[in-house]
């Protein structure tokens, strides 16, 4: 899938706090590398915007004393920046090796299907490289939250009752397992 910038439609402007966390940011490098903050200003711009717009590029540019070509460089490397407005709930699926091999192609065409059904502003999945948690595979990020140890099943019923706005039916793992633990079968009937 190829990333492209898009426009917002209106000028951006950070917010007085997002402008003094900024200047933080850039305190910690010594004068004339303001350019080793644009991360933390992405990050900024992610956090008060919800995505990345041409507009945000174009003021982190001048700010750090870059070119938007260069910040665009950053912004669209990393897939942990959004470059277009997202729904509701952003799915990162997980599909390397291990995820694979415990399933996340049932997790993805789940993931899907709920998107298709609930529609973009609801839900959008795109897939990712690794989420660090292999021992519990599989695993979706959806916004900041991790949800692993999943299946087809599992992955419909936390969707659905995010699309209807209630507590999701676990936390962190569908089996309910804590950490990397070993998971014992009990006889809720959790899936394996």
């Amino acid at each position: 899938m190829k990333r492209r910038m898009q426009d917002a439609g209106q000028p951006f402007a950070f917010t007085k706090e997002n402008a003094q966390a900024l200047e933080a940011a850039r305190a910690k490098y010594p004068d004339g590398r303001d350019k080793s903050a644009v991360m933390e200003a992405l990050h900024l711009v992610q956090g008060q915007e919800g995505w990345v717009s041409r507009e945000a590029i174009e003021v982190v540019a001048g700010l750090l004393h870059m070119t938007p070509l260069q910040v665009w460089e950053v912004a669209s490397f990393y897939t942990m920046y959004n470059l277009a407005p997202k729904g509701k709930h952003h799915l990162q699926v997980c599909t390397t090796t291990p995820c694979w091999l415990r399933g996340s192609d049932a997790v993805l065409a789940t993931c899907e299907a709920k998107a298709a059904h609930y529609g973009p502003d609801v839900f959008q999945v795109c897939e990712v490289e690794c989420l660090g948690g292999c021992v519990n595979a599989p695993l979706v990020q959806i916004n900041n939250d991790v949800y692993e140890d999943l299946d087809a099943a599992s992955t419909a019923a936390l969707l659905d009752a995010l699309a209807a706005g209630k507590e999701p039916p676990f936390k962190d793992s569908a089996l309910r397992r804590q950490g990397s633990a070993p998971h014992t079968p009990s006889k809720e009937g959790n899936h394996a």
